[in-house]
């Protein structure tokens, strides 16, 4: 072939057929059938070329008499007729083709007339021999046929010959579904007589089908079907031109199940069901069966080792996902969560442990050492049909995490080296999610372990409230976050109650939640205000954010302080950008709580202010985080609305409400956590409380004594005589030396044996080591000694000293009726201030 020709050919030496008119005429010259690619080269659609003369549509620059004069003779042409010809495009614009008359056998007449039409720079035509001419159809990729009215085959080329995989003579007289089983007769039959009976082309119908020249695999056409007409507009037939479209048919399936992939997998931090997503997303569009097994490391939580893997960890895999295109997936030997040994000798083995993927086109379960490994199994197999298979290792980052299986049946063609690749990029994109749902998991599981530690498992036992709580996680998507709640006993028989929500989620929120926390506890015990506590927490929290590193993402914290006082039955609270508090009072009346909203915790700078409010006895407070009000729909009258309803019988227990606010959240789980801290107040009755006043005189001290013995008696607490009467000597003395008036004395007896020495002095007595020969300074040590525990707190009006004693009898106490005589030969001996010690100032 010169140079002139080979130009004209494509890059890759094949002709350019999608720009070749093909057009069925009559013997009358008018179009009968149009392709597409008649419609590329002369700008005609499908409506406008059927019916008209191929004289105005081949229009050529002669006049228009002679041009249909030309055209009348070439059709008439008993042998056809090829040549070259100027014609006009649709929109005027000339082109130079090479034409071929051929004309067709239909009914035992040339009745019929194919034209072939293409633009000598685009086909090699030129200088071409006849006999060429005549082999184009041959020649060409797009199978050609033509049936009568009843569908029978009376003419097809070598092309559709050769698609089909049966030969001309076994065609011809026969309709489709005789020498085609495979195909989708009826629908493609049912096309035809659409065409036969309205005329009407249709163009580009698809449809799948296994052909004679390959029954074991699925292929993929687009075909075009046009009808046939004599001159006199008699029908002949169909006329169809069919093109095998599997491999691009087969691109866009891959690529759309690809897509539909990777919105599936993924979709949550799970490691199972990431799992079963990458086996769901497989079943039916790439196998008719898939399982997932991962390393049984990996679902308990351990880190996979990133060395090789090695023959005996495949022993340690879990089954974790599995799908089947038939119902319960009863191909499956193990279930969800079983382990799932794969047999060393397994012809699998060496890939995973290579870490490469495995292509068996052709499978036969009884060939080789499988049965001998596992007979029941390749038993099991051949019974199901199963043919070919793939396995591809799940790998990410480096480290194995296990391998996945994709199975197909008996009448599914085997997989190809497309589907090995297609399955590879299913099993990469979940092995990411599973790697990452591992770390997520792992992280979730580490704060979430030190999150409960960092809460309160029980709450403590005392007498100012009746509380109960809830905490519940938010959902896993969220992480866990830094929300807390406590119930501290406090000095004088009072209660704190504190809820904190620290931003963010995650281990560093669960630590700086922790930091709080502890904080919090500490502050407490120093009976401090509430407003002093929020500001020190604000403090610290400050010096956090500046010693931390910017990854650290400290942002802030807001909390909920209040002190209940059970004697005056008075509530002292301040907020740091915490939601205010519910408050339902006994008659059931609820209402928010207007408090000073104070900055939340580690902006600095700003003050915060306390209220003092009176909360009768019976009175129900609710303490929360937003997580509770807010929920997913983030609407917050509304939660205060459900709040308030569900408190609505204050005096109901304390549990059942609880359970009707959980039970009352909308949806499933939040996305924030959620802290809830019941409070029913109590009030101590009268008799519970004993108070003096003591003169500032040490004479008094005595009489302090004996006043605080009798009452002791009264409350059938004999055994605690001696330690209390050791007590209240040494801070009454302390308070007369050391201190202006008024002073008074004050004892309760709640869960403990509470013994209070109020004066007007701001100085906080501490233990001083007395030496041997010092007179005073061991008062202190007494009390600590007798004392479960003392303390100091101050007042507006000076200081308070406490000391508890539990209510048993003190191991080694002096018996009850030794104890007076011993204090009175104390005072006959100097007084309560030379005997009981000082405090060191």
């Amino acid at each position: 072939m010169c140079a002139s020709q080979s130009s004209r050919l494509s890059g890759d030496g094949v002709f350019d057929f999608t720009r070749t008119a093909v057009v069925m005429a009559d013997r009358a010259g008018v179009a009968r059938g149009w392709t597409r690619g008649a419609e590329r080269l002369l700008g005609y659609g499908v409506s406008e070329a059927v019916g008209r003369p191929l004289a105005e549509l081949f229009a050529g620059l002669a006049p228009g008499a002679q041009q249909n004069a030309r055209w009348e003779s070439r059709l008439a042409a008993a042998e056809g007729w090829s040549g070259l010809e100027a014609v006009r495009h649709k929109d005027g614009h000339r082109l130079d083709l090479e034409f071929r008359i051929l004309p067709l056998m239909v009914a035992e007449e040339h009745s019929t007339r194919l034209v072939l039409a293409a633009e000598m720079t685009q086909t090699p035509w030129s200088g071409a021999s006849r006999s060429f001419l005549e082999g184009i159809l041959g020649m060409s990729p797009i199978g050609v046929a033509m049936v009568n009215p009843d569908l029978q085959f009376v003419w097809l080329n070598n092309a559709l010959e050769e698609m089909g995989g049966t030969s001309r003579e076994q065609r011809l007289g026969k309709r489709l579904g005789e020498v085609q089983p495979g195909l989708a007769v009826e629908a493609i039959e049912a096309e035809m007589r659409k065409v036969l009976s309205t005329g009407t082309p249709s163009v580009g119908y698809e449809y799948l089908g296994r052909p004679q020249s390959d029954p074991q695999r699925e292929h993929a056409y687009s075909t075009s079907f046009f009808r046939l007409e004599d001159e006199a507009g008699q029908v002949l037939g169909v006329c169809y031109m069919v093109l095998d479209v599997t491999e691009s048919y087969r691109s866009r399936q891959r690529m759309a199940l690809l897509n539909r992939a990777g919105e599936r997998i993924g979709s949550s931090l799970d490691v199972w069901r990431t799992a079963q997503e990458l086996a769901d997303s497989a079943v039916p569009g790439l196998a008719d069966f898939v399982t997932v097994d991962l390393l049984d490391a990996l679902l308990s939580g351990e880190e996979p080792a990133p060395d090789p893997v090695g023959a005996a960890d495949l022993l340690a895999m879990r089954r974790a996902g599995q799908q089947s295109v038939r119902e319960g997936c009863p191909e499956a030997v193990v279930t969800i969560g079983e382990a799932a040994v794969y047999p060393a000798s397994g012809p699998v083995v060496p890939g995973l442990v290579a870490g490469d993927s495995a292509l068996f086109q052709t499978l036969d379960p009884a060939a080789g050492d499988r049965a001998a490994d596992d007979p029941v199994r390749a038993a099991h197999l051949r019974e199901l049909g199963f043919h070919s298979l793939m396995v591809v290792p799940l790998r990410a980052r480096g480290v194995f995490l296990g391998a996945a299986t994709f199975a197909r049946r008996q009448h599914i063609g085997p997989f190809q080296p497309d589907d090995l690749v297609l399955a590879e990029e299913f099993v990469t994109r979940a092995a990411m999610s599973i790697d990452n749902a591992r770390r997520y998991t792992r992280e979730h599981t580490t704060a979430l372990t030190l999150q409960h530690s960092l809460l309160p498992h029980d709450l403590p036992e005392q007498c100012a409230v009746e509380a109960a709580y809830r905490y519940l996680p938010a959902d896993s998507l969220s992480g866990v976050g830094g929300d807390w709640f406590d119930v501290i006993p406090l000095s004088g028989a009072r209660v704190a109650l504190v809820v904190g929500d620290v931003v963010g989620h995650g281990v560093h929120a669960a630590a700086t939640m922790g930091r709080l926390r502890a904080a919090v506890q500490a502050l407490a015990d120093l009976d401090l205000s509430p407003e002093e506590v929020l500001a020190h927490l604000d403090d610290m929290l400050n010096r956090v954010a500046h010693d931390a590193n910017a990854d650290d993402g400290v942002l802030g914290a807001t909390c909920l302080y209040a002190v209940y006082d059970p004697v005056g039955c008075r509530c002292t609270l301040a907020r740091a950008g915490h939601p205010a508090p519910l408050l339902i009072t006994p008659g059931g009346d609820g209402r928010l709580l207007e408090l000073p909203t104070g900055p939340p915790l580690g902006l600095g700078g700003m003050p915060f202010e306390s209220v003092e409010l009176p909360l009768p006895e019976g009175s129900l407070l609710a303490l929360y985080t937003n997580g509770l009000l807010l929920g997913k729909a983030l609407d917050l009258d509304g939660g205060i609305a459900r709040l308030r309803s569900a408190l609505a019988d204050p005096q109901a227990p304390l549990e059942d409400l609880c359970d009707t606010v959980i039970g009352g959240l909308p949806g499933g789980r939040p996305v924030d956590d959620v802290a809830l801290l019941l409070a029913r107040t109590r009030a101590l009755a009268p008799a519970q409380l004993a108070t003096w006043e003591i003169p500032a005189d040490p004479s008094a001290v005595g009489q302090a004594r004996r006043s605080a013995a009798a009452r002791l008696a009264e409350w059938g607490l004999e055994d605690l005589v001696f330690p209390t009467e050791l007590i209240v000597s040494e801070l009454v003395t302390n308070a007369i030396r050391h201190a202006a008036g008024p002073i008074g004395l004050r004892m309760i007896r709640a869960r403990a044996l509470i013994c209070e020495v109020s004066d007007s002095s701001s100085t906080s007595p501490h233990l001083r080591h007395a030496r041997t020969t010092d007179e005073g300074g061991r008062g202190l040590f007494l009390i600590a000694r007798y004392a479960e525990r003392w303390g100091t707190r101050y007042t507006p009006q000076g200081k308070i000293i406490w000391a508890e004693q539990p209510l048993r009898s003190v191991p080694g106490a002096v018996p009850a009726h030794d104890v007076g005589a011993l204090l009175d030969s104390l005072d006959d001996l100097g007084g309560p201030a030379d005997t009981t010690g000082t405090e060191d100032r």
